[in-house]
């Protein structure tokens, strides 16, 4: 153990005298900032503690101890943090006798034990509770309220140290930068979360950056790890304030979805709203511009990952959804500050982006094969310079228009769906679709390639979900299609599309997912293909509960097996 100093017990002690029981914003912040090193300090007297044979040996070893600790016990500021509280009992603990040798240890037992009441007990009669019963309050409520009012003195202090009303913010940035030091010791105590919300309002109204980056990173992990409930416009302003938290919200939603699978059978879009990515988006350009280059980048490199591009479809839609259902007043601000949608997909070709980010729920069922006609047409001229043997920039612009297309997914879904009950001389553009979706590159003529594959897949797929009884040979033909690394995607997008949309009986339609979808990582894609369809379902016009019931039935199915 590393030797308790003179100089440090004499400090410590000072400042322990000094604080006692104020609840001033001064002492807050003088506690608040000593409060980390306070926390080695007890670490190290408690490891002191533990090695001491008797309560006697270790009082004779540490005088200053006793009055220490008590003195600690009664300051709301090292109580309200839970691992300075967890040493203080740890250290009691060491200093209690279990059978007491002497009249100094019982003594001292009886000192403790007043002291633990103190910090566990609320039970009436308990020495806590005497000692607050003037006040009508249990020794917890004591101490919250009392913190909680010297943080409503701080948090107007920090709101009125930044004059709104002026072009020129008159901020007390020495002040605001202490505040903000004092919080990241209590950054996890409830009472703190209006002090942190307006000291990052501050950083936001007055374009300051006195906000310190130990205050900042504290804030960034006690969020990502559920420690710390903040409001909604607390944690946009901390992600305005800071690209590497923002970058953390992104990761962090990015490995939630890869990690739990529950969000492959529930509502995917609930969890990317409950994240709040897509309103902050909806509100600040750079926020989408951020959160998609890093999904952009991941997908570049696991490009055939469906729950990432499940992911990408679903947050690009939810981000849709509440841009254009933003209220007036927003509205008009948005274009006051001259932001067309172009400016949120700045590398895409202009024309593909109002047929692409429409909503198939904002047009007719009739006039969607119309509607993807034109998708087809305009993203075929872009790949007609690629394979014409186009430069760099021909590459990039196909790459592009293929991103938009897995970020506008609901119209390869809706495609795919359609290809159900499409006659053969509609089908041409919506497998071409499909296919570019899954195969976008066109090296070795892979796409002329594999829009044969899908045609093949779909026809073998027509017999089997629309012939009674269905025949075993289409029924080898598609397994075999899905066993192909290259086609497997592609051809588990169309299958699935018909388990969903054709209208045989569902028993019949379990009994084919069960023959054809055996391996493991076969299902998990068709897990997320078909999260990705119930989210297109969940925001259409209308709702069909056939086939809502449908999509659980064959996700229940493919969870049990």
């Amino acid at each position: 153990m590393e030797a308790v100093s003179d100089t440090d017990v004499q400090f410590r002690m000072a400042k322990a005298v000094n604080w006692g029981e104020d609840t001033s914003c001064s002492a807050l912040l003088d506690t608040s900032r000593h409060l980390g090193s306070l926390r080695s300090f007890l670490q190290q007297v408690l490891q002191g503690l533990q090695q001491m044979r008797s309560t006697s040996e270790a009082m004779k070893m540490f005088p200053f101890v006793g009055q220490f600790l008590g003195r600690l016990c009664w300051n709301p500021c090292v109580i309200a943090d839970e691992r300075s509280q967890r040493l203080l009992l740890r250290c009691l603990s060491c200093l209690y006798s279990a059978g007491p040798l002497n009249a100094v240890e019982r003594k001292a037992n009886m000192w403790i034990k007043s002291l633990l009441c103190h910090l566990i007990s609320e039970e009436e009669g308990s020495v806590a509770h005497a000692t607050v019963k003037h006040a009508g309050l249990t020794p917890k409520r004591y101490h919250s309220e009392a913190l909680q009012k010297v943080v409503s003195l701080m948090t107007e202090e920090v709101i009125k140290s930044c004059d709104g009303s002026s072009n020129t913010a008159r901020c007390l940035n020495g002040n605001i930068h202490t505040m903000a030091t004092a919080c990241v010791a209590l950054v996890t105590c409830p009472q703190m979360s209006p002090l942190i919300g307006a000291l990052l309002k501050h950083s936001m109204l007055c374009g300051s950056s006195c906000l310190n980056q130990e205050f900042i990173k504290e804030i960034s992990e006690a969020l990502i790890s559920k420690r710390l409930v903040l409001e909604d416009e607390a944690i946009v302003n901390l992600w305005c304030y800071s690209p590497t938290c923002l970058e953390g919200a992104a990761v962090s939603l990015l490995e939630s979805v890869l990690s739990d699978r529950e969000t492959m059978t529930q509502s995917l879009d609930k969890h990317v709203n409950d994240s709040l990515l897509p309103r902050a988006s909806a509100h600040h350009c750079h926020i989408f511009l951020t959160v998609n280059e890093i999904y952009r980048n991941v997908l570049t490199e696991i490009d055939e990952n469906l729950a990432v591009r499940a992911l990408i479809q679903v947050f690009t839609a939810c981000f849709l959804q509440r841009l254009t259902g933003q209220k007036p007043q927003v509205q008009a601000d948005l274009m006051k500050d001259r932001l067309p949608l172009r400016a949120f997909f700045p590398n895409v070709t202009p024309c593909l982006l109002t047929p692409l980010l429409t909503a198939p729920s904002e047009v007719p069922r009739e006039a969607w094969l119309d509607h993807l006609s034109w998708i087809r047409s305009l993203l075929q001229r872009v790949t007609e310079n690629e394979e014409a043997g186009g430069d760099v920039r021909a590459y990039q612009a196909v790459f592009e228009a293929w991103f938009l297309l897995v970020q506008c997914g609901y119209w390869v879904d809706t495609a795919a769906e359609l290809l159900v009950l499409a006659a053969p001389e509609n089908a041409d553009s919506l497998l071409w679709l499909l296919t570019f979706f899954h195969h976008p590159t066109n090296r070795g003529h892979q796409r002329s390639q594999q829009t044969a594959v899908a045609r093949e897949a779909w026809t073998h797929l027509r017999m089997l979900f629309l012939t009674r009884p269905p025949p075993p040979r289409h029924l080898s033909a598609v397994k075999e299609l899905l066993s192909s690394s290259l086609s497997a995607n592609l051809v588990l997008h169309l299958f699935l599309n018909f388990t969903v949309f054709s209208h045989g009986p569902v028993s019949i339609i379990t009994e084919i997912t069960d023959k054809v979808l055996t391996e493991a990582a076969v299902k998990r894609n068709a897990l997320w293909i078909l999260a990705s369809i119930r989210c297109r379902l969940n925001s259409a016009a209308t709702r069909d509960d056939r086939v809502h019931s449908r999509l659980r039935t064959l996700q229940d199915t493919l969870l049990q097996t």
